[in-house]
């Protein structure tokens, strides 16, 4: 089967397009380079002809409210509706574990994109899952200085790799028209002790403060906000496993 797959050039992506193909599956990457602008919803139709399934991980960077329900609005719904159109059977979308749980401006944008699709006209299934094993070296990149303060939030920090493969397998087994079994990582970490973890591989000597977000989202994040409720799959690697694939400082 032809599977599409919006936001295929990025680090989630990569690993869905080398799942596809494993399994048997023609991939069709959605982006710029190919033609498309999800944005704008240019070259949608003509990517989408013969597509009988649509993978979306497509991202923007931001922790403002307005800029990521904007931007998941309009990918969303056109990505959506060119998937109607084309006669698409099947919309896999990837979102987090307490979206509905936690007030970041981020997770606003991600429960719009989840209310599009689950408005619209095509099949659909989203997989929520818990933060990377990356997510704490992105933090980390995006703050300057000797000292690091991090949110006190604890979560399964789950690999990308085993994502992507859940994300084939749900093209596979077909729409649910709701949600598949939430995957999340082996362990519970604090998001400060996986940093403490990272920049020691490194070498780097800064360092990292644990402090509580204010009023409701530290509090929803206190509350295991970021953790799975109820059943869910378990992935395999620890971030033992991944902190191994950082080349350490010499």
């Amino acid at each position: 089967m032809r599977v599409a797959v919006a936001g295929g050039t990025g680090r989630t992506g990569r690993h869905v397009l080398d799942g596809l193909a494993g399994s048997g599956h023609e991939p069709v990457v959605l982006s710029r380079s190919s033609g498309v602008d999800l944005v704008t919803g240019a070259g949608l139709a003509a990517m989408l002809a013969g597509v009988g399934a649509v993978i979306d991980v497509s991202n923007v960077t931001t922790t403002r409210r307005a800029v990521a329900e904007q931007f998941f609005t309009a990918t969303t719904t056109h990505l959506r509706d060119a998937a109607a159109a084309a006669g698409v059977g099947h919309y896999v979308l990837l979102s987090i574990v307490g979206v509905d749980r936690v007030d970041l401006g981020y997770y606003a944008g991600k429960r719009r994109h989840e209310q599009l699709l689950a408005a619209g006209p095509v099949p659909w299934t989203v997989l929520r899952v818990t933060q990377f094993h990356e997510f704490a070296d992105q933090v980390l990149e995006r703050l300057r200085g000797p000292v690091a303060v991090l949110p006190a939030m604890r979560s399964r920090p789950v690999a990308v790799a085993e994502v992507a493969d859940a994300l084939v397998e749900a093209v596979t087994a077909g729409p649910v028209d709701g949600y598949a079994t939430e995957l999340a990582g082996p362990e519970v970490l604090w998001l400060a002790d996986v940093a403490r973890l990272v920049l020691r591989r490194r070498g780097e000597r800064r360092q990292v403060l644990s402090v509580p977000w204010p009023a409701r989202v530290g509090r929803q994040l206190r509350a295991g906000g970021s953790l799975p409720l109820g059943e869910f799959r378990e992935g395999k690697r620890t971030f033992a496993d991944y902190l191994d694939t950082i080349e350490p400082s010499r």
